[in-house]
């Protein structure tokens, strides 16, 4: 399956240093075209914190009311585990927003994750103001 190009442009305006940290997550996370996925890892070193893999998770956990949406049914371990499915609506609503948007998922597990993989240090364009 060949990947499409899904570069996409952060201004300046989109992720700044001095917003809040879940902010800067979620303007991340937005960015994620439908069908591919990212991990908390590769959200934490785009902006810069390469050791808060834990803390894009907790933001994660905190944006079902966020506005404008957030599609953290996206955002997946470093090995394409849904780890965060438990913090869905329902065990398996992760599952199949996922599924929706093609992407396949066996055994808790993106399946061809590393085709899947947008990783927003090489695919956003921009820098972190």
């Amino acid at each position: 399956m060949k990947r499409k190009n899904t570069r996409v442009s952060a201004t300046y305006t989109n992720i700044k240093k001095d917003k809040d940290f879940f902010q800067n997550v979620y303007d991340v996370v937005r960015l994620i075209p439908k069908g591919r996925v990212t991990s908390y890892g590769a959200i934490a070193a785009y902006l810069g914190t390469r050791l808060s893999a834990r803390m894009v998770g907790w933001a994660m956990n905190a944006a079902h009311n966020v506005k404008p949406k957030v599609p953290a049914h996206r955002v997946v371990n470093r090995n394409g585990m849904l780890t965060g499915k438990h913090h869905f609506a329902t065990s398996t609503q992760m599952e199949e927003l996922l599924k929706k948007e093609g992407v396949k998922v066996k055994k808790d597990t993106v399946v061809n994750f590393e085709e899947l993989f947008w990783d927003p240090l090489v695919e956003v364009e921009g820098l972190i103001g």
